[in-house]
């Protein structure tokens, strides 16, 4: 029998804990994925696939050392998103993505989240100045994607749909 491990770090921020996801965030998964939010990651998704979601998460940190964390809202103690790196097939390069669930857009929820795995990323992961699939019309993810520093790059396609591919700026560069 082969054994595995994976350490998945643990990054606090001042509102926030970005961390390893958990079987009981379900919930608060199955809740986001039914609303139309998540249509511009994935969604919707039932709850069997939102377990599919998180034990996919976990092999993603197994196999390629980096991954999505889950946001972890200090003043009310609940799970409100995800934040991380995605690599998987069919991907240019790696990519910095992130979700807010619905109640907590709009409070720079995700900017503090990205900014902060961003720099973890290029220090511990070597994923200095990655890119971001971004959908035309999501506008708020586009205004949030140029808030931190990233700049239109190309035209691409990621999973058969037309997406706006953003570089984000290397963390030396003065970010």
């Amino acid at each position: 029998m082969t054994t595995f491990t994976v350490t998945i770090p643990t990054i606090e921020t001042e509102r926030l804990i970005l961390r390893a996801p958990l079987e009981n965030d379900i919930d608060a998964l199955e809740s986001f994925y039914a609303t139309e939010r998540s249509h511009l990651v994935g969604g919707p998704l039932d709850r069997p696939n939102c377990w599919r979601l998180i034990s996919g998460n976990f092999g993603h940190w197994l196999m390629r050392g980096y991954g999505m964390w889950h946001l972890h809202h200090k003043a009310d103690d609940r799970m409100i998103g995800a934040c991380g790196f995605i690599f998987r097939e069919g991907w240019d390069e790696p990519e910095l993505g992130w979700n807010v669930h619905d109640g907590y857009e709009g409070k720079s929820i995700a900017f503090e989240a990205a900014f902060a795995a961003r720099a973890y990323g290029a220090a511990h992961f070597d994923l200095d100045g990655v890119i971001s699939y971004l959908n035309p019309s999501n506008t708020r993810s586009v205004a949030l994607t140029k808030r931190l520093g990233a700049t239109f790059e190309r035209k691409g396609q990621m999973l058969g749909n037309a997406v706006d591919i953003y570089r984000h700026p290397k963390q030396g560069a003065g970010t």
